[in-house]
């Protein structure tokens, strides 16, 4: 029996990811949805490709451009996700939802009543709404899988397990392009430097996180919430190599270290049903990186992010929103080389040490709307007060 699924994001990498390991095997998968917001073109190629008959393009322009390129008609194109209802007549297996950003927070909600299984890619969406997204699941009776590297790691070292019972937990970072880099450069640094990781292949803005740490801060506030830890508990070694992804310490003194090739497709494979998992070529056990981790603390003086982390509230709050909305404003101005990246983290601890933000520190997030709302307002905020830029 084919397994029927939909993936959120799918001309993104993970969603390219996921075609490329389902096109290995297409007898065994029927593809009901698959979205996208600008790339029209390339969505529309994965949809004759794989007989999908209906598509989601977000972007008014390109849903339009694609309603015009698609003149036989074959594929349903839709420029919102209200018709969920109507694409899918009984709940699917599987979703993969990796929109970027918060762009992806309604989308994963709305799609929770109509799978089974999803497999949640979007940071955003875990760090900003978990309470939200955890009680939609239960509601469902979905199963939710992280997708990240780390977090799948962590999921199947304890999956299965009603009470893991952790007593610390590691992720790792591989430091990525300004790990050696002497800190006397860091004033001058180029863009194309910053976005230069040495281990994956990503987009601007993720590398850009991953340079400057922020990616695993939000890391670290994902594994927080997904496995219900506190932030003591929770610690990050550098490791250059980005094989081991995360430790694992349990209370009966066992220690796990999970390690895998530095490819998506192997947390994203796993995320499918057991019956369709595909089998992929892996290399083979790597005795030079098992022999030599390279382990080490992390520097706050080269990372000054990590210190956020000690401003964090132990319970859900929107100050998270806020959090991962000042720093994506930030982001997009560095790219647009009007701010360095010395300027980025100085501003980001400025903004976020506003007394107007920290009350948000106690408020938790009731619905979506109040996420969205907030996450519109904070760069009118940001623009209307100079003092912040």
């Amino acid at each position: 029996m084919k397994l029927n699924l939909a993936i959120l994001g799918s001309t993104g990498s993970i969603g390219q990811s996921l075609l490329k390991i389902i096109s290995k095997d297409k007898k065994n998968y029927r593809i009901l949805l698959l979205t996208a917001d600008k790339n029209y073109k390339l969505i529309l190629e994965q949809a004759k490709k794989f007989n999908v008959r209906n598509i989601i393009i977000t972007n008014k322009k390109y849903f339009d451009l694609a309603k015009i390129r698609n003149k036989k008609n074959n594929i349903y194109i839709h420029n919102n996700f209200d018709n969920l209802k109507k694409i899918f007549t009984k709940k699917i297996d599987y979703t993969m939802s990796s929109i970027v950003g918060l762009d992806g927070l309604v989308p994963t909600f709305k799609i929770i009543k109509y799978t089974n299984k999803i497999a949640i890619a979007n940071k955003e969406t875990i760090i900003c709404a978990w309470n939200l997204i955890k009680k939609e699941l239960k509601k469902h009776n979905t199963e939710f899988i992280p997708v990240d590297s780390e977090h799948f790691s962590i999921w199947y070292a304890i999956q299965n397990k009603s009470n893991y019972n952790i007593e610390k937990l590691y992720l790792t970072a591989s430091g990525g392009p300004l790990l050696k880099m002497p800190l006397s450069k860091f004033n001058n640094l180029k863009i194309s430097q910053i976005i230069k990781h040495p281990n994956w292949n990503m987009g601007a803005k993720i590398s850009v996180d991953s340079a400057t740490m922020m990616n695993k801060v939000f890391e670290v506030i994902e594994a927080k919430k997904i496995f219900n830890l506190d932030y003591k508990k929770i610690s990050i070694f550098i490791h250059p190599h980005s094989y081991l992804h995360a430790i694992l310490k349990f209370k009966d003194g066992m220690i796990n270290l999970i390690a895998h090739d530095t490819t998506m497709e192997i947390p994203i494979n796993n995320t499918l049903d057991n019956l369709k998992k595909n089998k992929i070529k892996t290399k083979k056990i790597n005795l030079n990186k098992l022999n030599n981790l390279q382990l080490s603390g992390v520097n706050k003086q080269r990372f000054p992010t990590i210190k956020l982390l000690n401003q964090l509230p132990s319970k859900d709050s929107l100050f998270e929103t806020i959090l991962v909305s000042t720093n994506d404003y930030l982001v997009d101005l560095l790219l647009k080389k009007k701010i360095t990246y010395l300027e980025l983290i100085e501003k980001l601890f400025k903004i976020l040490s506003k007394k107007e933000f920290k009350k948000y520190k106690s408020i938790e997030p009731k619905k979506i709307t109040d996420i969205l709302n907030l996450h519109k307002t904070i760069k009118s905020i940001i623009i209307q007060n100079e003092k912040y830029l």
